[in-house]
């Protein structure tokens, strides 16, 4: 017995056994049958020729058992002559068992209808990716008629066509492939496709070939597709926080399951005013005077249709083919969408059914983010509420950051408060908890900090007054505090930290930032051995201030002074930015990518070295405090020590002039010091109402004050009126590195 005797006696026992068996198993071992028959050449005709005389002799009946053994055939026809040779017109091998098939003149019609009754389609392509043929199967599902042929490529009704280049390089290189890939049907809609393709090398000068099938699996993804989009959408009912973000959603889902290129959501207000319009896809378009006025005219006529219903709307231009669909999300008629196709398109029942059950989950969605931005809105509110309300003082810029989501307000806060001519109270504080009870302790602490500072105590002293007010107020314990009186006129900061972030210093000049760690002591209402430390620190001209809660730095899985050290790095980068853009920046780059989970408040200062003046009586007792104050602005200006006593001495001998001369026998009058930094000079101006009496001639040790104020001096200027006398004095700052 030979090989192809072995086989057709093989072939006959399995066809036997699924004629008994009629089952899965059974029905496998055609496929194998048909791997051998590859292999060892078998002849196709001889099998179907063999088939059919075995079906004669097995079937009990006909109409019955046919069928049956017709899909036994079929299986085995897979892998054999459809996904390789058996219907390349003009090979050799075809010619060989037309040669054996004499006597079968129909073969060519057998062929055709055998390749025709397939259900899946089945094409040929050559060597160059060209498909010449194709079965009516494949051409129902493209819907490319075969006189079009040959379909060159890249094919007409590829969507990817990278995707569909690297897998033909796949199939050159391995000689075979399969892979799911959406393709554009003739109309216009969207068909998911299985693709099988083998290479079929040719002998000799004949040149390969690619031969496949493809299976259309539109209502298998249809039906994934709505379970997912059914899913997700379900659960942004309860998770999304923000029409945009639904709409996002909503896209996403349609794009993949009905090829959905914008959602346009459009909300009627109550009375009169102009609908709101929310989009998501590829426009920029939000005003309802920017739509297209087709578009405006389907959704006031949408309002008139039955809610959670959805009607696919057509454009006279393009009748027959749906440019999309239109709902009404609310029995008030308030609330409707716009899903709009990439294509227009016939739409299918699966379609329409996805879309019915969306509106509804929508719908429920819509209702729930318009609710929480209602109630997110009334947070911010009332968390506003209890925040400073007046603008900062000059150099000051203050912010609160919301987490995400904000619908909880919490216990951070910020106070900035001037308490003097020249002296500005700060606080920047964290409650532990969130919600409504951290925002009643946080309220309670900030009105008790406040009508301390008032009072003028120093920061220490103020820290241990709130120790006082914290223990009686339930849930203070543990509250964190950074508390500091700014002079902005010396620029001189006293400052007490109860267990709160480290202030963050950042200098002028490259690499001079600083932490304020010191000074540090337990939160508040904490059981201390010794009384709250206290430190000062002068902060140079130029330099930026700031102060903020643990929400600024804090990120899970990180340590703390990671944070604190990225938050110094980028404070320090914007030393060249204007006040109002620094805060600004420190918080879009420090922002975690989904927004800051905690809130955040933060207080900056910028200290520019503003000019000094003090008006005061003209009395000896007042020169004591002239001279101190004006020796703090100078060295919060970084005057040299020697200089800056000459400048002291200089001005006090100015203003003793005043005293002794220019009110001398009358009434006790005022004078005026402004002093100010200017294109490296310190400038001072001394001015008083009287006239300084002429200096007499046998003075003794007196007398001599304005020669050493023009020796000490750049310049000395003195003008003399009966309104009053003013001294313009200049002193020249030493040059940098001289």
């Amino acid at each position: 017995m030979n090989d192809s005797d072995e086989f057709h006696a093989q072939y006959a026992a399995a066809l036997r056994t699924f004629m008994e068996a009629r089952d899965e198993d059974s029905l496998a071992a055609a496929y194998e049958l048909g791997r051998r028959a590859l292999q060892e050449e078998v002849s196709l005709l001889a099998i179907i020729e063999r088939h059919v005389e075995l079906i004669l002799g097995l079937a009990k009946d006909i109409q019955v058992d046919a069928p049956i053994a017709l899909e036994f055939l079929l299986q085995l026809l897979v892998p054999l002559d459809i996904a390789t040779r058996g219907f390349l017109d003009g090979t050799r091998r075809f010619a060989r068992e037309r040669d054996r098939a004499e006597g079968l003149a129909d073969r060519d019609r057998f062929r055709t209808a055998l390749v025709n009754s397939l259900q899946e389609g089945f094409f040929v392509a050559d060597h160059e990716g060209s498909v010449i043929e194709m079965n009516n199967a494949l051409i129902e599902i493209l819907g490319y008629p075969a006189e079009g042929m040959p379909y060159r490529w890249p094919h007409p009704w590829l969507v990817d066509q990278q995707g569909a280049r690297q897998q033909q390089a796949l199939v050159q290189s391995i000689g075979t492939t399969t892979y799911e890939t959406p393709i554009r049907h003739c109309d216009g809609h969207l068909v998911w496709v299985t693709v099988s393709i083998n290479a079929v090398q040719g002998s000799g000068s004949e040149q390969g070939v690619f031969v496949g099938t493809i299976r259309d699996i539109t209502a298998e993804r249809a039906f994934a597709a709505r379970e997912s989009a059914v899913l997700r959408l379900a659960t942004a009912v309860a998770v999304a926080k923000s029409v945009d973000e639904l709409l996002s959603i909503t896209l996403d889902e349609c794009s993949t399951a009905i090829d959905v290129q914008r959602v346009v959501a459009i909300s009627w207000p109550t009375g009169d005013g102009e609908p709101t319009v929310q989009v998501a896809g590829e426009t920029s378009t939000t005003s309802w005077r920017k739509l297209d006025p087709w578009l405006r005219h389907t959704f006031e006529d949408a309002r008139h249709q039955l809610p959670l219903t959805a009607k696919t709307v057509e454009r006279s231009d393009n009748p027959g083919k749906a440019h999309g669909l239109v709902a009404v999300l609310s029995g008030a008629g308030d609330l409707a969408l716009w899903l709009e196709l990439r294509s227009p398109r016939w739409i299918s029942a699966e379609d329409r059914l996805l879309v019915t059950v969306l509106i509804g989950h929508l719908s429920l969605a819509m209702q729930h983010v318009r609710q929480f931005e209602s109630a997110r809105e009334t947070s911010l509110t009332l968390q506003r509420a209890l925040l400073p309300t007046m603008q900062p003082p000059p150099g000051f810029a203050v912010r609160y950051e919301p987490a995400v989501p904000p619908l909880e307000i919490g216990g951070d806060w910020y106070d900035v408060l001037p308490i003097g001519d020249h002296r500005i109270g700060i606080v920047v504080g964290d409650c532990v908890g969130r919600g409504l009870p951290a925002a009643a302790v946080m309220g309670q602490l900030r009105s008790s900090a406040r009508a301390l500072l008032i009072n003028g105590a120093e920061p220490a002293l103020l820290l241990e007054q709130l120790d006082s007010a914290a223990s009686l107020i339930p849930n203070a314990y543990c509250t964190t505090v950074f508390l500091a009186i700014l002079d902005t006129e010396s620029g001189v900061l006293q400052y007490s930290n109860a267990g709160h972030m480290p202030a963050v210093l950042v200098g002028s000049e490259p690499g001079t930032t600083v932490m304020l760690t010191d000074a540090a002591s337990v939160p508040l209402a904490v059981r201390r051995p010794e009384p709250r430390p206290q430190t000062s620190r002068v902060l140079p001209p130029g330099s930026t201030l700031m102060l903020f809660t643990d929400g600024l730095v804090e990120r899970k899985h990180e340590s703390i002074d990671d944070g604190m050290g990225r938050a110094a790095a980028v404070l320090a980068k914007t030393t060249a930015l204007p006040l109002d853009s620094v805060a600004d920046a420190v918080l879009r780059e420090l922002a975690p990518a989904a927004g800051y989970d905690d809130d955040v408040a933060m207080v900056i200062y910028r200290h520019q070295q503003s000019p000094l003046r003090i008006e005061t009586d003209a009395s000896a007792g007042r020169l004591v405090g002239i001279r101190h104050r004006l020796a703090e602005w100078l060295r919060a200006a970084d005057v040299p020590d020697e200089l800056a006593a000459d400048i002291v001495l200089v001005v006090n001998e100015a203003c003793t002039n005043c005293v002794e001369h220019a009110y001398s026998g009358q009434p006790l009058g005022t004078m005026l010091l402004d002093v100010e930094l200017a294109d490296g000079e310190i400038r001072a101006r001394v001015t008083d109402q009287g006239s300084w009496k002429t200096r007499e001639v046998n003075a003794g040790n007196g007398g001599r004050g304005l020669m050493l104020m023009r020796a000490l001096s750049t310049a000395l200027e003195l003008d003399g009126t009966p309104a009053g006398t003013t001294a313009d004095i200049t002193f020249r700052l030493p040059a940098e590195g001289g």
